[in-house]
C-alpha cells in the first residue's frame, strides 16, 4: 500500500513539474512573439554617435580623450553644438585640450558652449564675444542684489548722482540728486574673481565684471566716477526692453515743480543833464554815451 502511494506521489509530482515546464515554455514563446511584433511595428530611429562625458568634469578642468566616449543619440534630437568626430573635439590632440566652461555629469553631451577652444583656459576672455570688453563694477550688499548674482545673469544698471552743483539738467528737467537707468540687459561674466556659472552658494560680491561694447564701457566708467551704480537683476525669461527711467527727489515725493519767477523788465536807460538858469533848474534828456 505504501509502495502504491509512493508511486502515485512521484507520478503526480512529475506531472506537475512537466505542466509547469510546458506553461513556462508557452509563456516565453508568447512573449518572444509579442516582442518581435512590437519591434516590427515600431519605426526605426536613426542614430548618430556623439561624444559624451565618461566621468564627472568640473569647471575649468582640461577635457582629455580619457574623459569622453562615443554614444548613440537620436539624430532628430541632436542638441546644437555636439561633437561627432574626434578631430573636431581634439583638433590638436591632448597637447592643447579644451577646458570645461561648466560642470558636466557622466553621459552628458559635450557641447561647444560648454568647452573653450583648443588650448584655451576657462577664463573670462573665453566668455567675451567679438567686439566685447570686460569692465569691473564696484558693488556692495545692497547694490549687488544681496549676493544673488551669478555669472551669466543679466542686469540693468542705474546711476545715482547729484547734478545740482553744476546747474545741469537732464532731458526730464530734473535737478539735484537723480537716479537714472543707463544700461539694460548687461551680461555678467564674473563675480569677484570667479567666472564659474555653476555657483550654488550666495556670494557677497565686491566687484562684478560685465561684458560690454566699448561705448558702454566708457559710459559705465564715467558713471562710476561721478556717482553710485546699482544693479537690478533681470529675469531669465524676461525679454522686455526697459524704457528710459529717471527719478529725482521732487518726483519721488510728489512735489510740484515751482514756477520760475518772471524776470524783471529791463528799463530803458535815460541820460539827462541839468542846467541852472538863475533860481530855476532845467532837466534836459540827452543821448547816452559810454
Amino acid at each position: 500500500m505504501r509502495l502504491v502511494f509512493g508511486l502515485v506521489l512521484i507520478v503526480g509530482v512529475g506531472l506537475a513539474g512537466f505542466s509547469v515546464y510546458m506553461a513556462k515554455n508557452y509563456i516565453q514563446g508568447y512573449q518572444s512573439q509579442l516582442a518581435q511584433e512590437r519591434a516590427q511595428r515600431a519605426p526605426a530611429i536613426e542614430t548618430v554617435e556623439i561624444f559624451v562625458a565618461k566621468r564627472p568634469i568640473e569647471y575649468g578642468q582640461r577635457v582629455m580623450k580619457d574623459d569622453v566616449r562615443l554614444t548613440k543619440f537620436p539624430k532628430e534630437s541632436l542638441p546644437e553644438g555636439v561633437f561627432l568626430k574626434e578631430e573636431d573635439l581634439f583638433p590638436e590632440g591632448d597637447d592643447e585640450p579644451r577646458s570645461a566652461l561648466r560642470a558636466m555629469l557622466p553621459n552628458e553631451a559635450i557641447l561647444a558652449s560648454k568647452v573653450t577652444g583648443a588650448g584655451e583656459e576657462a577664463g573670462i576672455t573665453s566668455r567675451l564675444d567679438r567686439g566685447e570688453r570686460a569692465f569691473a563694477i564696484n558693488v556692495d550688499v545692497s547694490s549687488g542684489v544681496s549676493g544673488f548674482l551669478r555669472p551669466g545673469d543679466r542686469v540693468d544698471v542705474y546711476w545715482t548722482g547729484n547734478i545740482g552743483r553744476s546747474g545741469a539738467r537732464t532731458e526730464r528737467n530734473s535737478v539735484g540728486e537723480v537716479t537714472k537707468l543707463i544700461e539694460t540687459g548687461v551680461r555678467l561674466i564674473a563675480i569677484n574673481q570667479s567666472a564659474n556659472v555653476d555657483m550654488t552658494e550666495a556670494v557677497i560680491a565686491r566687484t562684478v565684471t560685465v561684458a560690454a561694447q566699448p561705448h558702454q564701457v566708457a559710459a559705465l566708467a564715467q558713471a562710476q566716477s561721478t556717482g553710485r551704480l546699482s544693479l537690478s537683476l533681470v529675469g531669465t525669461k524676461d525679454d522686455t526692453v526697459a524704457e528710459a527711467i529717471e527719478v529725482d527727489q521732487r518726483q519721488l515725493l510728489g512735489i510740484a515743480a515751482m514756477e520760475p519767477e518772471p524776470e524783471p523788465e529791463q528799463r530803458k536807460e535815460v541820460c539827462t543833464i541839468r542846467t541852472r538858469r538863475g533860481a530855476e533848474v532845467i532837466v534836459s534828456e540827452i543821448p547816452c554815451t559810454n
